[in-house]
């Protein structure tokens, strides 16, 4: 990102945030914009009723005469009092409004995204923390920018539109006062931007290594190798860098606006000493005096907002164009122009001549891997780490599509169908499953939505797992939430108001989770035990075999005990299907799968100590 924008990019990106603000909030926008106006106004009204006011009380005039001038006045300073009031009001309210609709359009973006690459993508994660950090306020604080500089504009074009009617030299004399200081803090805005923009790594690394310190996942690890020292120190160096950056910039701005403010004061002083000496010769009047010292005064103020605004604005346009990158993304999977339905599994799954790899730059993961999972059979996956086993599983899935070869579900290449009827077809427990913060009855639920409130079928899929007495014997039963993050210190010690699992136990509910789709045609396990000991290993392949029998499923497992049984199992190396057949022929080949099989099963053999 640029720590500039051009004047046609910038348009778009108010005109933009102009656009969602007015969606979100069609009847409150206009009456702020109409605040921002008559805010820009009142101080050029006020200052004119007090000239008309000091010219008539000089001159001897009527009180009649003067009676509507000083209501006028009175009038004119309760307004000026109430329009910050309304004016905070309805920007609240539209702030609100907006962050509403921006949010919920970023996450359907992003629900449009239905692949994995965009997300596993570092660049891609670094604009949408921005986008999520902009996205609650950015397109608002854009527009309050923007109104904000058309206030300061109207303010600074009334007083010296006033002043030149009442005198053209005093309009000249406001005016050298002012420019010099537009520009100047124009340049330290623009300066102050790009010392932002150049510590803007520094501050990343700072946060990262302050999450850190305050992580709970690295919290073990820190304590036991010590490393919160070397972690706080890393902390201060890049907070240190980052401040040293801003003290230079901050001294700099106060050696400018402190030349500026005596700039300032000696060009007013000059003209005020050239006004009175022009009402002393009868030139001018005391209220135009009046206007002037007033005159002199609001521009320098609505200037310095004008900058203010503008600076603001520019940071906001380049956070807000973020947003706009993310919210207004395509799909990252094509979408077929004349998709196909899904049929129901009859025949099979068939990889033919499948290439993959992560990107250009990186080797290929899956070297013309030609595999079929046939209905109502079970496949196991078996391969040294980085074979390529999580990657066929990805493929299958759809977070991918093959760089070369294709997927064919029944003979239907998986590119010509639409993702998500996809995927309602497919069940799976992943080795990194999710731990919800939720009750123990929404994180079965959530493996199919559609029944997330029918407690049978949840008790049942928890049943199947092993799961029934963990969650029996909580505080609320399957309603207890499975974390301690919602709830006060006042909360803490009561257990009723959440509780944490172990891993294991957590494992048990992704296999729930996982059964709850048991009426899909085809089931994904990778790792299923991987957290649990022996005894409910077995219990919990037991449980799967039953599960797979008839059923379309793919296995994955390290233990290469608990896949012994699958019908057929592929070994993978180096990206390609070396081995293909049943435990017994395998075994009979004494090839990777026997070596392995043997490797793993010496260390429960018994071992005779002489």
């Amino acid at each position: 990102m640029n720590a500039s924008l051009g004047v046609r990019r910038a348009l778009t990106l108010l005109a933009a945030a102009i656009r969602l603000t007015r969606q979100a909030a069609p009847a409150g926008t206009p009456f702020y914009v109409l605040m921002c106006v008559f805010s820009g106004l009142a101080p050029i009204v006020t200052a004119w009723c007090t000239k008309v006011l000091l010219d008539g009380l000089a001159v001897g005039g009527a009180w009649l005469t003067l009676l509507p001038w000083a209501v006028a006045l009175a009038v004119a300073g309760l307004v000026t009092g109430l329009l910050p009031v309304v004016s905070e009001y309805l920007k609240q309210r539209l702030d609100r409004a907006v962050a509403r609709l921006t949010m919920d359009r970023l996450y359907v973006a992003m629900d449009r995204l239905t692949g994995l690459a965009r997300m596993e993508d570092p660049a891609f994660r670094d604009k949408l923390r921005l986008a999520q950090q902009t996205g609650r306020s950015g397109p608002g604080q854009l527009v309050d920018d923007g109104l904000g500089t058309v206030q300061a504009a109207v303010t600074v074009g009334g007083f010296l539109g006033t002043v030149l009617v009442i005198n053209a030299s005093m309009a000249l004399i406001v005016l050298v006062a002012a420019v010099p200081a537009l520009i100047a803090h124009l340049r330290l805005s623009r300066a102050r931007a790009q010392m932002l923009w150049s510590i803007a790594p520094a501050e990343r690394r700072e946060v990262f290594y302050a999450d850190l310190l305050a992580s709970l996942d690295a919290a073990k690890e820190l304590r036991l190798l010590g490393l919160g020292g070397l972690f706080r120190r890393r902390m201060l160096v890049e907070l240190t860098a980052a401040h040293t950056a801003m003290e230079g910039q901050d001294r700099r701005d106060a050696r400018v606006q402190g030349v500026l403010a005596g700039l300032t004061a000696l060009v007013s002083a000059g003209g005020l000493v050239w006004s009175v000496w022009l009402a002393a010769q009868g030139s001018l009047s005391i209220g135009d005096v009046a206007m002037f010292i007033a005159a002199v005064g609001g521009v320098q103020s609505a200037l310095q907002g004008l900058v203010v605004r503008l600076a603001s604005a520019h940071h906001s346009m380049l956070l807000f164009d973020h947003y706009l990158e993310i919210s207004s993304q395509e799909p990252d999977l094509p979408i077929p122009v004349s998709p196909q339905a899904v049929p129901p599994l009859r025949s099979g799954i068939e990889l033919r001549d499948v290439w993959f790899r992560y990107a250009e730059d990186q080797p290929w993961v899956l070297r013309g891997v030609n595999l079929t999972i046939p209905h109502g059979r079970s496949l196991a996956l078996v391969g040294l780490n980085g074979a390529g086993k999580s990657t066929i599983i990805k493929l299958l899935c759809r977070f991918y599509d093959p760089d070369r070869g294709t997927i064919r579900w029944d003979g239907v290449d998986l590119r010509h169908v639409p993702v998500d009827e996809l995927r309602a077809r497919i069940g799976a427990v992943f080795q990194d499953y999710m731990c919800y913060d939720l009750s123990a009855a929404e994180n079965i639920g959530v493996g199919d939505v559609s029944c997330m409130d029918d407690r049978e079928r949840v008790v049942a899929a928890a049943h199947r797992a092993g799961a029934h007495d963990i969650v029996a014997a909580l505080p609320k039963g399957y309603d207890t939430l499975l974390s301690r993050m919602f709830f006060d210190e006042a909360d803490r010690d009561d257990p009723e108001t959440g509780v944490l699992l172990s891993g294991g136990q957590w494992q048990r509910l992704a296999l729930a989770r996982a059964f709850l789709r048991d009426r899909r045609d085809l089931m994904i396990l990778d790792e299923p035990s991987s957290g649990l000991d022996a005894e409910a290993e077995y219990e919990v392949h037991s449980s799967l075999r039953r599960h797979r029998d008839g059923a379309t499923s793919v296995l994955i497992s390290h233990r290469l005990g608990a896949i012994r049984d699958a019908n057929v199992i592929a070994v993978l190396a180096d990206g390609k299907v070396a081995e293909i057949g049943t435990h017994d022929e395998l075994m009979a080949a004494s090839g990777e799968y026997a070596r392995l099989f043997r490797l793993q099963a010496s260390g429960y053999e018994e071992v005779v100590l002489p």
